[in-house]
């Protein structure tokens, strides 16, 4: 099996929180990784860094593709936490991407496009998310692209259960929005606690975004627990 990870950019008018960050043009929007998130919800998570949140929020209540929002924390210096509901009018990638048998890792806007770190678990799950975009006018381009043997033993730094619990997680449906299967039920499937397997999670996807996205001078040396 050859694991993909890759950053592309996508653009549409559809794609979710799109009409907020063009309406609130200075705005920098990212995708925050809630483990514990209830599946059923509905809610998202996304953190916001705006000259202006008033701004932005009213790009939120125009947006639409965005059902309902809450600012959930703010952290000072135009800085703050939203959760957010989709309409059905938005185009969501994540299933897509799920579909294919990968995970968004990451999610963060340029202007009005959007960068997405995306692991694959094999060549071919890229090919159907590059097909997907063009059936459906999304316009996708590759910005990078890691291609690895196994990785649980190349420079991603995965070990063993971390990259079972990533594939366990995925064939389950917890990365689907919303999600098909609780971290509960994830951890009986690994049989293991919910603690220890939110735990697994985090740090392999903290694993997959540092070795996607940061240069071998940047990567932290501090070994961490398996």
């Amino acid at each position: 099996m050859t694991d993909i990870k890759a950053v592309v950019r996508v653009e549409h008018p559809d794609i979710v929180l799109t009409g907020t960050v063009c309406h609130d043009s200075g705005s920098k929007v990212k995708s925050v990784s809630e483990a514990g998130t209830d599946p059923t919800s509905g809610k998202f998570f996304y953190r916001v860094d705006s000259s202006d949140l008033c701004r932005f929020e009213e790009g939120l209540r125009n947006d639409h593709t965005i059902g309902g929002f809450e600012r959930v924390r703010e952290t000072g210096d135009g800085k703050a936490i939203y959760s957010v509901e989709y309409t059905d009018e938005a185009e969501v990638l994540s299933p897509v991407v799920s579909t294919a048998s990968g995970v968004i890792l990451d999610m963060e806007n340029e202007g009005g496009a959007w960068n997405l770190t995306v692991w694959m678990s094999e060549r071919t799950g890229l090919a159907q998310f590059w097909d997907y975009a063009r059936q459906n006018d999304v316009d996708i381009e590759l910005l990078r692209v890691n291609e690895y043997a196994s990785l649980g033993t190349t420079d991603a730094g995965l070990t063993d259960s971390q990259r079972e619990a990533l594939l366990v997680a995925v064939e389950r449906g917890y990365f689907e929005e919303p999600r098909d299967a609780t971290l509960s039920e994830v951890a009986a499937d690994l049989d293991i606690s919910q603690p220890a397997a939110s735990g697994l999670l985090r740090r392999a996807i903290k694993r997959l975004v540092v070795s996607s996205l940061l240069d071998d001078s940047e990567k932290p040396t501090t070994e961490q627990p398996p």
